[in-house]
């Protein structure tokens, strides 16, 4: 049998997404991601905690990401860990990032008349200019034509 490996998260960007455009034309957005839990310590106080979370998003995802997250927004997503490593300055250093397959812009207290709305746009499409929904969800097909 083979492993599971699925993220959900619930967060804010810490950052407007991060670009890369690479020569054969695939763009990729990096961000981070703030989660938080409120909970009580052993006396009775309220003590929030969060985590942050690297977010890399590909292709089309990438550049929906670039058009439409901003920092502070609040989004749904779906994705994978996958780490990485890289050699610098002569020692090995890693991450670990949460690759996003699917994501949902969620509405805020500024427009409580948001709509919920899911998009499944293709690989190498992107949505239309003419697109402005303030809760979307987007979802990264593979190569294969299955949405996972």
């Amino acid at each position: 049998m083979s492993g599971i490996n699925k993220v959900i998260l619930i967060g804010r960007l810490g950052k407007d997404p991060e670009i890369r455009s690479f020569e054969n034309g695939a763009k990729k957005a990096f961000f981070t991601l703030a989660t938080s839990e409120i909970r009580k310590d052993k006396e009775g106080n309220r003590m929030e905690q969060t985590e942050w979370h690297s977010i890399v998003c590909w292709r089309n995802l990438a550049e929906i990401a670039e058009k439409y997250l901003t920092k502070g927004k609040l989004i749904y997503l779906e994705g994978k860990l996958r780490t990485r490593s890289w050699e610098e300055n002569g020692s090995k250093r890693y991450i670990t990032e949460v690759e996003v397959s699917t994501f949902t812009m969620l509405g805020g207290k500024a427009d409580e008349s948001a709509k919920s709305v899911a998009v499944q746009v293709p690989v190498g499409e992107i949505v239309p200019e003419s697109f402005e929904s303030e809760e979307t969800t987007f979802v990264s097909e593979s190569s294969d034509g299955l949405p996972f």
